[in-house]
Parts: structure tokens; C-alpha cells; sequence
């Protein structure tokens, strides 16, 4: 994400009179911009409080995370798991790996989150678990493959969470004018705007949000 959708005055004032960022992502949010080429590609401050918030609300037992950057949605979500919980998380760059376990253990959930190295396709397949919430934040042109590879390791209840849905804005461009990205997201909207085994809302937050709990197998 590199354009502002929402007037910054906003989105500060909604920072402000929200809870305060906790110290460990507070560290990890400076690092993350002070060391990576894309930053912006952090949950940040808000969209975190938002994850921490919904896994509270929702107590899952399992969360899958498919995209980790430097760790901090993997840590906001984690934070609502129960006490059994665990959350596995998969990244592609293994670069971002050190960063990642070092937070983890800062946060004191290390022993909640499993991290893992490799392409998302697959790993999926390896992990024999179903999943309370499973939070897409990868590569955007596979946000509908994984939604379909996933779809039947989530029981009715549970919850996806897609993030970028709104990519910049592009999505509402005529679609001969998107890029790859932009026109990926815009088919995924549509995919689950049609899938009559969910409810769905799209919250303009940040680059967009998808909050999606399914409400039947077929």
C-alpha cells in the first residue's frame, strides 16, 4: 500500500482514542521502518488493535496467517488466542525470519506461534488442522487460490480475514485500467461478494479489510 485512502487526519484521530500500541510492537513498528524497503506493507497501529480486538471477540483455537512480513499482525492476532491456541504463520522471504521469532519472543509468544519458510501452496497442504480464523495478507494474486485451498479447513463459524481488499483504490478503477494486483483484488471481491456459503462486510480501513465467517459447507 502506497496511497492514503482515508484523510491522515482521520486515521490519527481514530489512533488517538484508540489503545495504546503495545511497547513490544511499538519497537518492532520503529525497526520495521527504519530497516525494510517496504514498510508500509506493516498492519500497523490501528489494523492491529482491529486483529487483536477480533480474535479476542472470536477465541480461536487455530489461526493460520498466510503472509508474516516482520511479525507484528501475527503478534496482534495471537493475542486473543485461548489458552490452548496456536497460530501458524507463513512467509516467503526468510529474510524477514530472525525479526520475526526475535518479536515473537519479546511478546512472550513464542510459544503460541509457529513460523514457517517456504510458498504458502506448498505448505498448506502439510498442516493437518482446521482453522478458527485464517488471515490473508500474501501475494494478492493468489488470494483466491488460497481462499478456495482453505475453504474447507474452516468450520462453519469460523472466519477469514483478507487484507489490501481495496489495493490502493485501484479496485474501483474500469478494470481495462488495473494493474495485476489491483485487478486480482477486484476479482476476489467479486468471488466472495457471489459466494452465497459466507457473510461478508468490507471495511474501508486502511488499504481495506474483509471480514468473512462462513455460514455453510456448500
Amino acid at each position: 500500500m502506497t496511497k492514503q485512502l482515508i484523510d491522515i487526519s482521520y486515521t490519527n484521530y481514530a489512533t488517538a482514542f484508540s489503545s495504546a500500541e503495545h511497547p513490544v510492537l511499538a519497537a518492532l513498528n520503529r525497526e520495521t521502518h527504519l530497516k525494510t524497503e517496504q514498510p508500509v506493507m506493516l498492519s500497523g497501529h490501528l489494523q492491529g488493535n482491529l486483529l487483536r480486538m477480533l480474535s479476542h471477540m472470536i477465541r480461536p483455537r487455530r489461526i493460520l496467517e498466510l503472509g508474516t512480513f516482520t511479525g507484528y499482525s501475527a503478534i496482534c492476532l495471537a493475542q486473543g488466542l485461548g489458552d490452548e491456541g496456536h497460530l501458524h504463520t507463513i512467509e516467503l522471504n526468510e529474510e524477514m525470519e530472525d525479526t520475526c521469532l526475535r518479536y515473537f519472543k519479546q511478546a512472550e509468544l513464542d510459544h503460541k506461534i509457529t513460523m514457517h519458510i517456504g510458498r504458502a501452496t506448498d505448505i498448506i497442504p502439510s498442516l493437518d488442522e482446521r482453522w478458527d480464523i485464517v488471515f490473508l495478507d500474501a501475494d494478492k494474486t493468489n488470494y483466491s487460490t488460497y481462499y478456495d485451498l482453505l475453504f474447507d479447513k474452516v468450520p462453519v463459524g469460523g472466519y477469514f480475514i483478507a487484507d489490501n481488499v481495496l489495493f490502493e483504490g485501484k479496485v474501483m478503477l474500469p478494470e481495462n485500467e488495473q494493474g495485476k494486483n489491483a485487478s486480482a483484488m477486484h476479482q476476489f471481491n467479486i468471488k466472495i461478494k457471489q459466494d452465497k456459503r459466507i457473510e461478508h462486510i468490507l471495511l474501508p480501513i486502511r488499504d481495506g479489510i474483509s471480514v468473512i465467517r462462513k455460514i455453510s459447507d456448500n
